[in-house]
């Protein structure tokens, strides 16, 4: 998978294929296709193994004592330890090209997963905010939207963005604002 995910970063998705992938692993692809089936499933253990990273990322948030800015601060800071990655930057390329070919049974499977799975880790960290369903679904996408975007442009720009440190800050109270309009007293 590292090989996936370095030669996705030095070449691009499209001239990373079978041979450059067992090339770089220092395999054969028999071996690869064993493992993984085929290039699809590699980039779907691709893109779990940089989910299963953002979400360890994410594991160390208190909770106990922590109040919700707090936490909705460390989330977004942690959140975008990951966004803003090379690693990402990677799994971003697979996301744009793999899940946005045709619709199959595995993608939407793997897209249904990530999202029960994102789900959990944010009512895991703002359980306390009394928000209705959607609300919270709304806050959720808002967030992956603004980080996408925001590694997108590191992206496109070839480096740190000016802005990023004051987009990120008003991400954090945007979300902290939002939580909190929920939240009972007794548990801020």
């Amino acid at each position: 998978m590292d090989a996936v995910v370095e030669s996705i970063g030095e070449v691009g998705l499209a001239r990373t294929t079978a041979p450059e992938i067992a090339r770089r692993a220092g395999v054969t692809w028999g071996a690869v296709q064993h493992h993984f089936g085929g290039k699809d499933g590699m980039l779907v253990s691709v893109l779990d193994d940089s989910f299963r990273r953002f979400a360890e990322g994410l594991e160390g948030i208190p909770l106990a004592g922590t109040s919700l800015e707090k936490r909705a601060s460390l989330f977004i800071d942690r959140a975008w330890e990951h966004f803003g990655s090379a690693h990402y930057r990677s799994t971003h390329e697979i996301l744009i090209h793999y899940l946005g070919r045709e619709d199959t049974r595995a993608r939407r499977d793997w897209r249904d997963r990530m999202s029960r799975d994102w789900d959990r880790i944010w009512r895991r960290l703002f359980a306390d905010a009394r928000l209705s369903r959607r609300r919270h679904f709304v806050l959720q996408q808002h967030t992956i939207a603004v980080l996408s975007g925001l590694a997108s442009t590191l992206m496109l720009e070839g480096g740190e963005p000016a802005l990023r440190p004051a987009v990120l800050e008003l991400l954090k109270e945007t979300l902290a604002r939002e939580l909190s309009c929920g939240v009972r007293a007794d548990t801020q």
